[in-house]
């Protein structure tokens, strides 16, 4: 009608359309008075750097919290038992408060899972209805801030189950308050029960659980010059972690008695086999004896006897970071080559320190993201598998189950995909207890959903959790998988059958483009700088190496250094990965600077030829040789140096441990005056060695003058000495005759002349040699 009437030209009267305005405007005041005075305190909140206050709705009035729940997965016979505790946060006494337990419908696979989940409060809908008055615990008064203890126990018989699946479990507290005295719902929580009391009819899942045994790195370069090469710790957090309690003894402790595959880096045992045997530790500028022998001696006795008749899989020497080798690294030449290096140690490692033959053919990128440069590098060492995760390779099938973890990815290479809820169910703050029972309820239920989404097909699952579970991380991993061990849906299985379980041919075996790759991982990648350092180091071992006698003793301590500057777990703490790899470099230069040449200032030759000498010497523990020392004057024509062909225009240098060696050379001057000399250590091959050592040779050239000067002067001395014989010689006869005046007088000589003069040149005066070596003629 009123659209009719307005098509015809027939609208409201002018009085009516004022009414309907004012009364418009009177019903929106409150309404915009509202809007503008919360604008206002917003703005007010704003300006003071605060936020305005919020009143927490009444079902979240009372928070609860599930501590333990008992059994995880329970059977008809069993009767469920829950303690936790419920606090009063609001700001008023709660009255006549009692606390249930509900359980809902039962959930429609993972999916209803996640939602479940994710849905914070209390549901009505999801949680149903109490089980009953008789079954719950009451509180006549929680006053504001108390906390109050609980513990429910209900038969399973009495929770309504009605066919196998995943439930809701929830916990509710209700209550009276003195605004809203009537009974409600005041806070709550939600968990899972999973039912499956008998062994599923059809096909249960394989379940691999990788066991991550590794640690940050601890060892330096630096090792001592005793015959033992005792090794130097950069700290003793190390011990920590291996002493009772203590993250990595947790994790062997618990690991012994559970069926999981154990992933090890081999230079933590490397490390820890270091400990058992005498060791130092950095304390400021120096170091001190280490003391914790014991304690590594009983973890590692105690990992031997854990892995035994277990799978072990040996990642390469110090986990390399391979994102980083694939994205920053590979472009540098020799980055790869350390991956090589690292995995051919790997299996030798462990067997040496666990008696173990362990396989070395898996790869695991940093949480399973790969992409082709990945592959690529993860392969080049020889793997032929890579842990992979789901929420890197994708379905994209739209696959109503999850498949199998084995996909064919090409090139004779096998992702091995780990269920990405699964691995990541356990990596929040599992030391306070309502978390835990919480990450082991939805673990349990989601293991539960996979194998009823098609019991007809048997899929293998794999778990690959955080590389370095916390203590209580590890004790959660341990309950989330020793409640699956009555083995009703699910079924162990170790990773490297899981490896070669048939694929599933529906399932995605794309691996997803660079441009997938998570940008907060590759934000953490080692710097192309940290691979280039690598390249540095490297060159100055190979240069260091071939002088060596026995390189083998700082070969192997600055290969692990360096695989070490590659490891996953400088992801943490890349400030530290910049101090430690300058330390190994700085080590290296220090060690290679103790064979050099000792500094001399100045040699006088004072004739055409002379020996020149140049000390080397050899501050280290062990003999060098493979050396060559060359003198080279800045002006050859006036000053030549013999060369030997044999040495490439050198001479040899070979020097004990702790000694030096003077090197002697025949130099030849062609003019007088000062000529520039540079010494320099060169390798058999020709490639220098060390600094070069510069010093002044002053040539002072005897003239021909001054060789006549002298020769008349000798000639004179000569014919004084003849004269004063023969006369000595005549005046012996004369006295023997008795006429020795006679004689006297028949000589003519008058005695009131002179005798001949005494030579008025003294001899030569040269220059000083001043500070140099003595030069030897």
């Amino acid at each position: 009608m009123a659209e009719a009437a307005a098509s015809q030209g027939m609208g409201p009267s002018p009085a009516r359309r004022w009414l309907r305005r004012t009364a418009a405007l009177l019903v929106g005041a409150p309404l915009i008075a509202g809007l503008l005075s919360g604008t206002a305190a917003t703005t007010a909140a704003h300006a003071t750097g605060t936020t305005a206050p919020h009143k927490a709705p009444l079902s979240r009035t009372v928070q609860v919290t599930l501590d333990s729940m008992a059994p995880s997965a329970p059977v008809k016979s069993d009767t469920l038992t829950i303690s936790g505790t419920v606090t009063n946060t609001g700001r008023q006494a709660v009255t006549s408060a009692h606390v249930g337990l509900r359980v809902g419908q039962r959930l429609n696979g993972r999916t209803g899972i996640d939602d479940a989940s994710q849905r914070g409060g209390s549901s009505p809908g999801l949680d149903g209805a109490e089980v009953g008055d008789k079954y719950t615990v009451k509180f006549p008064k929680l006053a504001p801030g108390i906390s109050r203890d609980f513990t429910l126990s209900v038969p399973v018989t009495k929770l309504g189950l009605d066919g196998d699946g995943v439930y809701p479990l929830g916990v509710s507290v209700s209550g009276q308050t003195v605004n809203q005295p009537y009974d409600q719902i005041l806070g709550s929580q939600r968990t899972f029960l999973p039912w499956q009391p008998e062994a599923v009819d059809g096909k249960k899942s394989q379940l691999t659980y990788l066991w991550p045994l590794m640690s940050s790195t601890h060892l330096t370069a630096q090792t001592g010059s005793d015959e033992q090469q005792t090794p130097v710790f950069a700290d003793e957090e190390l011990a920590a972690e291996l002493a009772p309690g203590g993250r990595l003894e947790r994790m062997v402790s618990l690991g012994d008695e559970l069926p999981v595959t154990w992933v090890i880096d081999p230079d933590l045992l490397a490390t820890v086999d270091a400990m058992t045997r005498n060791y130092r530790v950095k304390s400021g500028d120096t170091d001190v004896p280490g003391t914790n022998q014991d304690v590594a001696k009983e973890w590692l006795g105690k990992l031997e006897d854990a892995v035994q008749g277990k799978k072990v899989v040996a990642l390469p020497f110090a986990d390399p970071d391979l994102a980083s080798l694939a994205h920053r690294g590979k472009d540098v030449s020799g980055s790869l080559s350390h991956l090589q290096g690292a995995t051919e140690v790997a299996e030798k490692t462990v067997e040496t320190i666990l008696h173990v033959t362990p396989s070395v053919d898996f790869a695991w990128p940093v949480q399973g993201a790969v992409d082709p440069s990945i592959v690529d590098v993860a392969t080049s060492a020889g793997a032929h598998n890579v842990i992979a995760r789901s929420d890197s390779l994708r379905e994209t099938g739209g696959l109503s189950y999850s498949p199998s973890a084995a996909r064919p990815i090409g090139g004779g290479t096998t992702a091995v995909v780990s269920d990405a809820r699964l691995s990541t169910a356990f990596e929040g703050d599992m030391s306070r207890a309502g978390n835990s029972t919480l990450a082991v309820q939805e673990f349990l239920a989601q293991t539960l959903a996979i194998t009823l989404q098609d019991t007809d097909k048997q899929r293998s699952v794999v778990v690959a959790p955080q590389r370095m579970p916390t203590a209580s991380q590890a004790q959660t991993m341990a309950s989330a998988v020793r409640a699956l061990s009555a083995q009703r849906w699910t079924q162990p299985l170790d990773l490297t059958a899981a490896a070669t379980v048939k694929p599933d041919a529906h399932a995605t075996a794309r691996v997803p483009g660079s441009s997938s790759y998570p940008g907060s991982l590759r934000r953490q990648e080692l710097p192309v700088q940290a691979f280039q350092d690598m390249k540095s180091t490297q060159g100055t071992l190979d240069k260091f190496k071939v002088v060596l006698t026995a390189p083998d003793r700082v070969v192997t301590p600055f290969g692990n250094a360096i695989n070490r500057e590659m490891s996953t777990s400088w992801r943490d703490g890349r400030e530290g990965a910049v101090i430690y790899r300058a330390g190994v470099q700085s080590y290296l230069d220090g060690l290679t600077g103790e064979v050099r040449l000792i500094q001399k200032s100045t040699a006088t030759m004072s004739g055409r030829s002379a020996t020149l000498a140049v000390t080397v010497q050899n501050q280290l523990v062990q003999p060098v040789g493979n050396l060559v020392l060359r003198l080279e004057p800045s002006n050859p024509s006036r000053l030549k140096v013999t060369t030997n062909e044999d040495t490439n225009g050198g001479q040899p240098v070979k020097i004990d441990g702790g000694h030096s060696q003077s090197v002697k050379f025949t130099a030849t001057a062609n003019a007088n005056g000062p000529v520039q000399v540079t010494a320099r250590l060169y390798t058999q091959d020709g490639t220098p060695y060390g600094d070069p050592m510069e010093f002044t040779v002053k040539v002072s050239e005897i003239t021909p003058t001054v060789m006549l000067v002298i020769a008349g002067g000798v000639l004179l001395l000569v014919l004084a000495g003849i004269r004063m014989y023969t006369h000595r010689k005549r005046s012996t006869a004369l006295k023997e005759t008795g006429g020795s005046d006679a004689a006297e007088a028949a000589d003519g000589d008058d005695p009131g002349q002179p005798s001949d003069p005494t030579p008025d040149t003294g001899p030569e005066s040269g220059a000083s040699p001043g500070t140099g070596e003595k030069v030897e003629h």
